[in-house]
């Protein structure tokens, strides 16, 4: 009897990470300047999808910063930089969503998200595209 089974490729999957690798990873903005670090990896657990980025930007020692939940979506992983690159400014960071420390569950809002990814120019993962 011959294997037909078609074997699995060798070669090395350089786009897998470990979340805890990811977080604390540096954001930056088009222009090279860094807007912040990945805080936490927000993935849907039943749908299998990462959600979010939430990004901790701004403050000193922890005191201060805000958080921003950024759609996965929207980053860009640059190997030069060793981080993540978003397309915006910092003055727009400011005014984009934000969430406290202690806030993630939020997140589980689809109303609040939808308006997240609304804010970035994305579609949600969990509406259909027609």
């Amino acid at each position: 009897m011959t294997d037909t089974m078609t074997r699995p490729s060798t070669q090395s999957n350089n786009s897998l990470i470990s979340s805890a690798r990811v977080e604390g990873t540096h954001v930056y903005n088009a222009d090279g300047e860094k807007l912040g670090t990945v805080d936490a990896i927000m993935i849907d657990k039943i749908e299998g999808n990462v959600a979010y980025a939430v990004m901790s930007f701004g403050g000193f020692l922890g005191i201060g910063e805000q958080y921003h939940p950024l759609p996965w979506q929207s980053l860009d992983y640059d190997e030069h930089k060793d981080g993540y690159v978003v397309n915006m400014t910092t003055e727009q960071l400011k005014a984009a969503p934000t969430l406290g420390r202690d806030d993630y569950d939020r997140l589980k809002d689809r109303i609040y998200g939808a308006a997240i990814y609304s804010h970035y120019g994305h579609t949600p993962y969990w509406i259909p595209i027609a």
